[in-house]
């Protein structure tokens, strides 16, 4: 039977570490026990390299695997089928509205303003000789205000007269003389132009003595006064001002979009800043635009017999313009669409949201009236900012949404 032995000519490598190990065998062993000592090592450090390596090979090998396994071979978790229930509808809250008549109404805000409002000027020269009047009293048409002195109109009337006089008589010598044979048709002409000019001048003092007296063109109140008696003051310079409140005219700019909904003739309702509210009548709607402000003038007239109501305050104007058949709603059902549009989301029969443009034809302090709408239309009032038009959703009356 062969022996498998490894000797020093086998292996180098091994050569040289039997003899490393001999070198040390043989100071602590007897001779007879250094030849067999190699052999017995040599033989056990193959025998343990080898296991090793398997060993080591099995591990790496069934790591690989493992690491593998849920790539190659598949789990019971990834057999298993995954499904993805369909969301639910969004839940709204829905109330039915029903279209109602409504008056519409044109409102904007004006100014009060005097029915007529001038000012008193001097139609001659002279120093003032009487005051009659203060300021912030009431006057009548034709009162006097103030009278000038009279004393040159006097002097002026009376050189007028004396030339008058002079022109009759020399017109009446020429008349005379020209029945006669003795004058010419020429002379009775020249003396009839002097005669004509002498009752213009006569006239002329005549109403120049009425304009000595200031006078009150309407009635109304005095705003303003500026004169003292002895002042001398030109022909045409402003002494006062006179103002007419009864009735009062309220000024308003409309725009040219309202202009065919207003009229003359149209009741309205005036609501002054002081409290006071009066009923009145549209007596004037302009044709022609401010250039500014691309708007139109329209007056209202409100009696104020009792002048209680001041010129100048502000005022707020409510016109009726006709009725409409609309929708009351809350202004947060309102909204915008993509395109910016103003409406309401409404649901259908089939519980799918829809989306009306409306427009606002009334405005309250509680509410909006719309038009748009069918007549009757369910309206959502609560989620109407977490759905879209087309989106099925599930409706529920009143606020009793989760």
């Amino acid at each position: 039977m062969k022996t498998n032995t490894l000797t020093k000519a086998d292996d180098p490598v091994l050569d040289a570490e039997l003899v490393s190990e001999e070198q040390d065998a043989g100071s602590a062993t007897p001779d007879h026990q250094s030849d067999t000592a190699p052999k017995q090592l040599a033989f056990s450090s193959d025998e343990g390299a080898s296991r090793s390596t398997w060993i080591a090979g099995a591990l790496v090998v069934g790591i690989v695997g493992w690491m593998g396994s849920g790539f190659i071979l598949p789990s019971e978790d990834s057999a298993a089928v995954v499904t993805r229930e369909d969301p639910k509808p969004v839940a709204v809250a829905v109330e039915t509205s029903t279209a109602e008549t409504t008056t519409q109404y044109y409102q904007a805000e004006g100014q009060a303003l005097p029915d007529r409002d001038t000012m008193l000027r001097a139609e001659t020269s002279g120093n003032i000789a009487e005051v009659l009047v203060r300021k912030g009293q009431d006057v009548s048409a034709g009162d006097a205000i103030a009278r000038i002195d009279p004393t040159g109109n006097n002097a002026e009337a009376a050189r007028a007269a004396e030339e008058l006089a002079r022109a009759q008589r020399e017109f009446d010598n020429a008349q005379a003389l020209l029945e006669r044979g003795v004058a010419t048709v020429d002379r009775v002409s020249q003396a009839r132009a002097t005669l004509a000019t002498a009752q213009a001048q006569v006239t002329a003092v005549s109403e120049a003595a009425e304009a000595l007296t200031i006078t009150a063109p309407f009635a109304g109140r005095i705003e303003t006064l500026d004169l003292d008696e002895g002042e001398f003051i030109s022909a045409g310079t402003e002494v006062g001002r006179l103002v007419d409140i009864t009735p009062l005219t309220v000024a308003i700019q409309v725009p040219q979009q309202s202009l065919n909904r207003l009229s003359a003739g149209q009741t309205a309702t005036v609501r002054f800043i002081t409290g006071e509210e009066r009923e009145g009548t549209v007596t004037f709607v302009g044709t022609s635009a401010a250039a500014e402000t691309r708007t139109f003038l329209a007056e209202i007239e409100v009696m104020n017999d009792d002048g209680a109501i001041p010129a100048g305050i502000s005022a707020e104007v409510v016109i009726p313009t006709g009725e409409a058949t609309a929708h009351f709603l809350s202004p947060s059902i309102v909204s915008l669409d993509t395109e910016g549009r103003l409406g309401v989301k409404t649901v259908n029969g089939g519980n799918v949201v829809e989306f009306f443009p409306v427009q606002v034809v009334r405005a309250q302090i509680d509410g909006v009236w719309v038009t748009g709408l069918p007549d009757t239309v369910d309206v959502i009032t609560v989620g109407q900012g977490y759905v879209n038009a087309d989106e099925t959703v599930a409706p529920a009356a009143g606020e009793q949404t989760q």
